[in-house]
């Protein structure tokens, strides 16, 4: 997951008020409903010792979202009285709405309810072109198409020569327009970014692009084994989204494990456990954050000061750094802030992992892959 839009969150100084809005149940009291979850949550952050602006503006923003038609939920960053980012959440979190009030915003949930989706763009293939749409958890959208040669497009039966002829104008016609889909959908992918390129068509259709597609997007191709008709379309989408998720996590796991061996010299370039990567955060070596939700080195008490390399295993240690002002945090949200100062991106390495590969993350839930000095 790409940290840098958490920007922000660290351009002001805390304390911070975290709140994971639910907002999957639709119903008639809805409205209502969510207005007494924004009077809790106010409530919730008040006994936690939050300030009053800051409760005010927590509380208005979910009231805002009485009406919301969102399916998953928000989460909600503010400090000061004033809510400073709103990302919209891929998946109601577990629990419920949740407040949290604390020196740092905590973003680690993030990770499962808003990193884990992949954009994908589902290209409906015929032998005239093709429609192009863009989704996401969030939903979907027209994303373009293209139209290739109209005619010919259809073969006969006749064996007679100029029969034959026809035929081979065909062949080309669809060969013409399978490489235009292709150059288009390269474009389509470039422009949104997509993570994944489902294929739906015949199964000849399906083949004629995926083969003329770039080499560098063939390993984001996949093809879908319903046709644009069938009701378990959707159903097959969403399985091939998931399988990219867990295919994506397992490279990332075997990534870390490769490079948690030492090499020739006894160094490895990866790391595990607090106390190895408060050292690496303080040295800016974290080149890749591995978090495993709820492990139980992500609750343990650190101490950070003011910047984001500012952080200890032991509120002793800042004072010999130098660091007058000190505060206890989480030690993911710690380390988190300071993957996203240095550019390094976060990875929930078992949100989609089956459960037999789990052993193989890290110990205690935390991890790294280092830069060199």
């Amino acid at each position: 997951m790409d940290l840098a839009f958490l920007h922000p969150l660290y351009e002001h100084p805390g304390p911070w008020a975290s709140v994971y809005v639910d907002l999957s149940r639709h119903a008639e009291n809805t409205p209502h409903e969510r207005e007494l979850t924004a009077d809790a949550v106010a409530r919730e952050l008040a006994s936690q010792g939050a300030d009053d602006a800051t409760c005010r503006a927590v509380r208005q923003a979910v009231d805002e979202l009485r009406h919301s038609t969102d399916q998953h939920g928000r989460a909600l960053f503010a400090c000061a009285g004033r809510v400073v980012l709103d990302p919209p959440l891929a998946r109601p979190p577990q629990g419920g709405t949740s407040a949290h009030w604390a020196p740092l915003p905590h973003v680690a949930p993030l990770l499962e309810l808003a990193g884990e989706d992949p954009v994908c763009v589902v290209a409906y293939i015929d032998r005239k072109g093709a429609d192009f749409e863009l989704r996401s958890a969030l939903g979907s959208q027209d994303a373009g198409g293209v139209s290739g040669r109209q005619w010919p497009v259809h073969r006969t039966s006749s064996v007679d020569w100029s029969e034959r002829h026809f035929q081979l104008r065909v062949e080309n016609t669809w060969e013409h327009n399978a490489a235009e889909i292709a150059d288009a959908l390269a474009v389509c992918q470039e422009e949104t970014r997509a993570d994944l390129l489902i294929l739906v068509g015949d199964d000849r259709e399906r083949r004629s692009v995926h083969e003329r597609l770039p080499r560098r997007l063939q390993d984001r191709v996949v093809e879908a084994s319903h046709g644009a008709g069938s009701r378990l379309l959707d159903d097959d989408v969403e399985r091939l989204r998931d399988d990219h998720v867990r295919a994506r996590a397992r490279e990332d796991l075997d990534r870390f494990l490769a490079a948690r061996a030492p090499d020739d010299e006894g160094r490895a370039a990866a790391v595990e456990g607090v106390p190895a990567l408060i050292e690496a955060a303080r040295e800016h070596r974290i080149d890749e954050l591995l978090i495993i939700p709820d492990g139980p080195d992500t609750h343990r008490e650190v101490w950070i000061g003011e910047d984001a390399d500012q952080v200890a295993v032991r509120r002793t240690e800042l004072k010999t750094l130098g660091e007058q002002n000190s505060w206890s945090a989480r030690a993911d949200d710690a380390l988190l802030r300071s993957a996203v100062m240095t550019g390094a991106p976060a990875i929930s390495v078992t949100a989609a992992l089956p459960r037999e590969a789990e052993g193989d993350a890290p110990v205690g839930g935390l991890g790294a892959l280092l830069r060199w000095r």
